[in-house]
């Protein structure tokens, strides 16, 4: 048996589960494929694929031209780039893995802290021989607003009440009853991005939110207002958060996902003072890793044996 793991960016995987347990021959691939035909080029021959998430995607014309492609293993138990219907009907198997929610919402966190505090500077003041450079701006009394209440959002929520911070919250189909089960006050849309000074994305991508934050938006928000996204980036308008910050017309970004990933490296993002971005690393924990890779192990075995698990639909 043929493995490739796909998109492990650390050369990490190998490291995290008993991939000798399997003897099998396994390739590990650290750099990201630049098109649909080198993934079909460099994956011919292999029988089982490892994706991490959604780095590298398998519609149906991929699928169709991997042709001794027997097992599609994702990490996480859903996986939007990856056409499971096509793959059912050339009789590739595909499966998941487990997941959780929290290393996203801390992440989170991480990327509220430190572009209110403007960790980044003061970090590379001193570590260049500097001392104090700014003037943070503090959490206390001010209000945090969730686009998408669900599992992460009621997370990030209930930090933010912790840190004595009013929480506002909007999406297509929250009702006031289920935001005030999480101690949150449901506002519209509207009154999401004009009352926010921290705004904090937590939907699934898909054609109902996609640009859902556009210009329009970003013009609502307080000029001391900070966006944070570790969502899905087509969620929002990049070319619109681009201008918005470049006019700084809100205090900062705090983004870790992007429309084309990895993030080109000219990318205007990388070079405006008020964004804050990280490389999509929301999720990327030695815990949560293990669960990835331990858990695909687990998969390919169980195909092995002729009982798979965790089969996704």
């Amino acid at each position: 048996m043929k493995i490739a793991i796909l998109d492990d960016y650390q050369n990490v995987a190998t490291s995290f589960a008993d991939w000798d347990s399997l003897d099998a021959d396994v390739m590990v691939f650290t750099e990201p494929f630049a098109n649909a035909g080198e993934v079909v080029r460099r994956l011919a021959g292999f029988d089982v694929v490892v994706a991490m998430r959604e780095r590298t995607g398998f519609p149906a014309d991929v699928l169709e031209r991997l042709t001794d492609l027997r097992l599609l293993v994702s990490t996480g138990p859903v996986n939007a780039a990856i056409d499971v219907a096509a793959a059912r009907k050339l009789g590739i198997t595909v499966c998941g893995t487990g997941y959780v929610s929290h290393p996203t919402a801390e992440h989170a966190w991480a990327l509220i802290l430190g572009a209110a505090r403007n960790l980044l500077d003061e970090a590379t003041s001193v570590r260049s021989g500097g001392w104090q450079v700014s003037v943070g701006t503090g959490l206390h009394g001010k209000t945090l607003g969730i686009l998408g209440l669900g599992r992460l959002g009621s997370m990030v929520a209930r930090v933010g009440q912790a840190f004595g911070m009013t929480t506002i919250a909007w999406s297509q189909n929250l009702t006031a009853q289920k935001a005030a089960e999480h101690g949150v006050r449901a506002v519209t849309k509207e009154q999401l991005f004009a009352e926010s000074d921290v705004l904090s994305i937590h939907l699934v991508l898909s054609e109902r939110t996609r640009g859902l934050v556009g210009a329009a938006e970003l013009r609502s928000m307080k000029p001391s207002a900070i966006l944070v996204n570790t969502s899905r980036g087509p969620i929002v308008d990049e070319d619109a958060l681009i201008e918005t910050l470049r006019e700084k017309r809100i205090r900062a970004a705090a983004i870790d996902v992007f429309d084309t990933e990895p993030l080109p490296a000219d990318h205007r993002l990388r070079s405006l003072p008020n964004a804050l971005v990280t490389g999509h690393v929301g999720y990327v924990t030695r815990e949560l890793y293990e669960t990835f890779y331990q858990d695909s192990v687990e998969d390919i075995a169980a195909f092995r044996a002729g009982t798979p698990i965790r089969l996704m639909k």
